[in-house]
């Protein structure tokens, strides 16, 4: 490594010493770089006093990935007041609005989330400046001199690894969760252009883990899903939102597509809040993918992402009327939350069924109980569900809403007069319309002027809508959509179509505890693409 001039200072937020999310500071001079912001998958209070106690200290945000682990904790920031350029590749971006959008809505089925909401979500992905890889990016302000690239660090799509250089000489390189290795949908990060730097900032998760080679560890996943299918069973398979999925996906539309494994005759879904549209999105995003994918499309104009076996269920009820056997891939591989709990805790007693774990998630996660203990068969299960309120607690919920309601009506009202207050200045400082000046020189005739012409009553008509013309939505089976809801959206359909927050129902999260008898049998896939042991060392 080459020495720096520049006073350079590293901290740790979280994400040291453990296997928690990634989230550091780096000072270099005066300004502060925050890499990353992620949250662990229980919304640690600590990690959010710690990150508002250093929130007046960034000056900017570079994102590697768009999963939790490396963004969770953004929509939270922003909403306490965070204002800074945040960067992050195109597609992080678009993913990680899926995640965010899951990942909420996930805890939403069980509990309130109160740490941040979907408004906080919507501003900060506002906030996010989109580049490309190798795109330069000229910080301002106190960090004039400064430039931050980002390259491709495989793992996921759009993963980044982030150059950052001083005066176009000193360079400092972020690099966690990268894969220098090739995968299906992915090509690895490009090692040569991160040689001999000034600092290399990057972590050591798969240190002590080695991993099976990719052709036995297919063989060995084709094995399992073949044996449990022909017994009757059917598959979980634990995954994320929009990652390390599209390399799961991928590689089981190309089972289903060999007929030598049998399994075409088997029923393969995903199961998301989500999932239509991290699909919809990665057939747009083919440039970001390996060269071989690319080269494939450019010359059979075949996209890798449309799938033919590969379908979408965005609730219980859609995945009910598939036929069994069947193969699920759903979301989040820790299984805290979102429907892969559920499906685990319904297929868990069935001693036909399977479990895929496909990554190692945090510690006190129940997939990570399971990968640890594989031998457990009965434990401890917290279980979270929404009731209906009744009695004092109804009425004290409706009191409550109707207070929120009447304020938020008060401040419209304030906005509102403060606007009309506004109009009626600019109208007495002689600002007027140009049409109506002209108007006025015609006719020599003087008139308080008014800020709109006279206009023929139009009544607009709004054609009926079916359910067939909603195909952008995400209706879970037991939500409710105001009608003024559903407008709104079909007014974009092109924006995320998400299920709403359950405002309208008097619902409450209890908590009750329950011992579970685990009979599934459990399989460990180790797929989530990031450098092993030896490999780390080699770099290093």
């Amino acid at each position: 490594m080459r020495p720096m001039t520049s006073i350079v200072k590293f901290e740790g937020v979280w994400g040291v010493g453990d296997e928690t999310p990634h989230c550091y500071l780096l000072t270099i001079d005066d300004f502060t770089f925050l890499l990353d912001c992620g949250w662990d998958e229980k919304f640690d209070k600590d990690y959010a006093e710690r990150l508002l106690k250093v929130m007046d200290r960034i000056d900017c945000v570079l994102i590697s990935f768009p999963d939790p682990l490396h963004m969770g904790a953004l929509p939270f920031m922003v909403g306490k007041g965070l204002s800074v350029p945040i960067y992050a590749t195109i597609p992080v971006f678009k993913m990680g609005q899926m995640f965010m959008y899951d990942w909420y809505q996930s805890h939403q089925n069980y509990d309130q989330v109160e740490q941040f909401c979907l408004d906080d979500v919507d501003s900060a992905f506002d906030m996010i400046t989109q580049v490309k890889y190798n795109q330069s990016i000229t910080m301002r302000g106190k960090g004039i001199g400064l430039s931050a690239v980002a390259q491709p660090a495989g793992h996921m799509i759009g993963g980044s690894i982030w150059r950052i250089s001083k005066d176009g000489e000193e360079d400092i390189v972020y690099a966690v969760d990268f894969n220098h290795k090739k995968e299906r949908h992915l090509g690895g990060c490009d090692l040569e252009k991160i040689s001999r730097p000034s600092l290399l900032i990057t972590d050591a998760f798969n240190a002590s883990y080695r991993q099976e080679r990719r052709r036995q560890r297919d063989e060995k996943f084709v094995a399992q899903l073949q044996e449990t299918c022909r017994m009757g069973g059917n598959v979980l398979v634990a995954t994320d939102t929009g990652g390390r999925v599209l390399e799961m996906t991928h590689m089981l539309e190309q089972m289903w597509n060999t007929r030598e494994t049998g399994l075409s005759a088997y029923s393969l879904a995903i199961l998301s809040n989500t999932g239509y549209h991290v699909v919809h999105f990665a057939k747009q995003m083919i440039e970001w993918m390996s060269e071989r994918l690319t080269r494939s499309f450019d010359t059979n104009r075949n996209n890798p992402f449309s799938f033919k076996h590969l379908q979408f269920c965005h609730n219980l009820v859609d995945l009910s009327r598939l036929p069994s056997p069947k193969v699920v891939l759903a979301s989040f591989p820790d299984l805290e939350c979102g429907y892969a709990r559920e499906l685990f805790v319904q297929w868990a007693v069935n001693p036909k069924n399977t479990i895929i774990l496909t990554t190692r998630t945090g510690p006190d996660t129940l997939s990570r109980r399971l990968i640890d203990n594989p031998q457990i068969k009965t434990f401890k299960l917290l279980e979270k569900r929404r009731v209906r309120l009744e009695g004092a607690e109804l009425d004290e919920h409706i009191r409550q809403r109707r207070e929120e309601e009447l304020l938020q009506h008060k401040i419209k009202m304030e906005e509102l007069d403060s606007s009309s207050d506004s109009e009626a200045e600019d109208g007495e400082s002689g600002k007027q319309d140009i049409i109506i000046v002209h108007e006025k020189q015609a006719s020599q005739i003087v008139f308080k002027s008014k800020r709109h012409h006279h206009m023929f009553p139009y009544h607009e008509e709004k054609a009926p809508t079916s359910d067939c013309s909603r195909w952008f939505m995400v209706i879970m089976d037991d939500y409710e959509l105001e009608t003024n809801e559903l407008e709104e959206d079909m007014m974009e359909p092109f924006s995320p179509p998400l299920p709403r927050s359950q405002k309208s129902k008097d619902t409450d999260g209890p908590l009750t505890s329950k011992h579970f008898i685990c009979q599934v049998k459990k399989a460990g896939l180790t797929t989530d693409g990031r450098t092993n042991e030896q490999n780390i060392l080699d770099i290093i």
